[in-house]
């Protein structure tokens, strides 16, 4: 489903990723993790172009990403790839329930009743269909982040990429929003998952990239990762997250 080759990105002279080579298999849930400013966020942001590369490729469902499109093949491209940000990122003056609705509506083109109706399935989906007519800010950061999956699930993406979705929450909020994020990969959802919550990817990745410098220096298996991590900077992350 995703396919990085040879991908690599420059902030100035910085080099913030270096020749990535990996892929994400359809129905894969791959949990990116590392320490801060490793390039996490970035590598994923690559996936649908809010972050340009310098060199390489990136395909998406056999697309390549960073190839020279219009502004609507972008948007469409965009429309495929569900993202849901650390921030949120809601429209503050719409309820929950039209945050869900606006982009199907808008850009698929989906009757507003045929868009409310699977809107208000999302939102039950993710607990929050008590709230439909709440704004953002009348609603808990945890449950802000569960519109926010909901309004990225309305696209009907064939896969989902989450930049660090907990990062922002009091810690009673996480779990609720790991449990969505739980039930997407039990429903067999194509994932991406830039997280410090490292039960959560002990419990739910197929595979576990760990970056550093811009690199991704080790890729296996939960068990195989926490259980025998085999290189000595990656031991050192376990270590130091063991020892807090």
């Amino acid at each position: 489903m995703i396919e990085f080759r040879a991908v690599n990105k420059m902030y100035g002279d910085y080099q913030v990723l270096a020749d990535i080579n990996e892929s994400v298999g359809r129905g894969e849930v791959v949990v990116v993790c590392g320490p801060s400013g490793s390039g996490k966020s970035t590598l994923i942001r690559t996936v649908n172009r809010l972050e340009e590369i310098h060199s390489g490729d990136i395909l998406f469902d056999g697309q390549n990403v960073h190839a020279r499109m219009r502004g609507t093949q972008l948007n469409h491209l965009r429309s495929r790839i569900g993202f849901v940000f650390q921030s949120f990122n809601l429209f503050p003056h719409l309820s929950a329930l039209d945050n869900v609705i606006l982009s199907p509506h808008r850009v698929n083109r989906v009757g507003r009743a045929e868009a409310r109706d699977r809107a208000m399935s999302l939102l039950e989906r993710v607990g929050l269909a008590a709230r439909a007519h709440a704004y953002p800010t009348q609603l808990s950061g945890g449950q802000q982040q569960r519109v926010a999956i909901a309004r990225a699930l309305a696209m009907e993406p064939p896969a989902m990429l989450f930049d660090e979705p907990t990062s922002a929450l009091d810690p009673e909020m996480v779990g609720e929003v790991l449990a969505v994020i739980r039930g997407l990969a039990n429903d067999g959802m194509t994932m991406m998952c830039v997280t410090h919550e490292m039960s959560f990817a002990r419990d739910v990745a197929d595979r576990v990239w760990f970056m550093d410098a811009g690199r991704i220096l080790e890729t296996g298996t939960p068990a195989a990762f926490f259980g025998a991590p085999q290189h000595p900077r990656a031991q050192r992350f376990l270590s130091d997250l063991r020892s807090r």
